[in-house]
C-alpha cells in the first residue's frame, strides 16, 4: 500500500481558550482528492493554514512525504511542492492573467527577472505560464488584466498560479466561494481534468462540487474528524447528516 503524501498526527491548535484543532489525525494519499467539509467555525481554514505554514500548531506532526515540516516557512514548503489557494481572491489586478502566472513560475524557478519586470515577455516563464492557463481554460484570456476578469475567472487564475508551482499537493480553500452556478460548473470541470495529476485537499461548502469531485471526504466538527470515507459513506452517516449535511442538502 502506498504511503500518504501528507499525514497529520495529533495536530492541536488553540487561540487562547478556543480549541480549534483537537488532536486531529488525517492522511492524504497519492493523487487523491480529499475533501474537508464542516460547518462554519469547524476549523477548516485553520487546518489549511497549519499545513501551508501560515500558522504553527501547538503540538503534533505534519508529515510531507514522511518528513515533518513543522517549523518550515511557507516559501520552503512551497518549494517542496505544497501549493494553495485562498478564500479571498489574491491575484494582482493590474497585471495580465499571463503575468500573474509568469510571476509564479519566476518564484519557483529562481529567475533573476525582477518582480515588476515584464514577466510574460521572458520565454522561460511565458511558456509554462501559458500551459497553466490552458489547463484552467484561460488561454484566450491571457492578456486580460486580472482585475477585469469575472469572479469565476479569477478563481481559475488562482488555480493556474498554483499549478505554476508544480505542486505535489494542492490545498484549495473554498475555490467556489462567491461563484454562480455556471462558474461553479466550470470550476468543477477544471478540477475534474486536474484530478490524478497530484494530491488535492479541498475545503469547500458547495456539496455539489464536493460530491462530484472527492475520492474521500473528512467531516470536521469542533476541530475533530467526525467521520471520513467515500461520498456515499459520508452521506449515509447519521451523525454527519445531523451535524452538517441535513442543513446543507436542503
Amino acid at each position: 500500500m502506498p504511503e500518504p503524501v501528507l499525514r497529520l498526527e495529533k495536530l492541536r491548535k488553540s487561540f487562547g481558550a478556543l480549541l480549534v484543532t483537537d488532536d486531529l489525525t488525517l492522511d492524504v494519499m497519492p493523487r487523491e482528492l480529499h475533501a474537508v467539509i464542516g460547518p462554519n467555525g469547524a476549523g477548516k481554514t485553520t487546518l489549511i493554514n497549519q499545513i501551508s505554514g501560515l500558522i504553527a500548531p501547538d503540538s503534533g506532526s505534519i508529515l510531507f512525504h514522511g518528513h515533518d515540516i513543522i517549523g518550515m516557512p511557507v516559501d520552503a514548503r512551497a518549494r517542496l511542492g505544497l501549493a494553495r489557494s485562498f478564500q479571498v481572491s489574491s491575484v494582482l489586478p493590474g497585471f495580465s492573467a499571463l503575468e500573474n502566472v509568469a510571476l509564479a513560475v519566476q518564484s519557483r524557478s529562481g529567475s533573476s527577472l525582477r518582480l515588476f519586470g515584464r514577466a510574460a515577455e521572458e520565454a522561460g516563464l511565458n511558456e509554462p505560464a501559458m500551459a497553466a492557463l490552458g489547463d484552467v481554460g484561460l488561454a484566450e484570456r491571457a492578456q486580460v488584466p486580472a482585475g477585469e476578469l469575472a469572479h469565476g475567472e479569477k478563481r481559475a487564475l488562482e488555480l493556474a498560479i498554483a499549478l505554476a508551482m508544480r505542486p505535489k499537493i494542492l490545498l484549495l480553500d473554498e475555490p467556489m466561494a462567491g461563484t454562480g452556478r455556471e462558474e461553479t460548473a466550470r470550476l468543477i470541470a477544471v478540477l475534474r481534468r486536474l484530478k490524478g495529476r497530484f494530491s488535492v485537499v479541498l475545503v469547500e461548502h458547495d456539496m455539489t462540487a464536493v460530491f462530484a469531485l472527492a475520492d474521500r471526504i473528512s467531516v470536521l466538527l469542533y476541530g475533530r474528524i467526525l467521520a471520513s470515507g467515500t461520498a456515499a459513506a459520508v452521506r449515509a452517516d447519521a451523525r454527519v447528516v445531523a451535524a452538517y449535511l441535513g442543513e446543507e442538502m436542503e
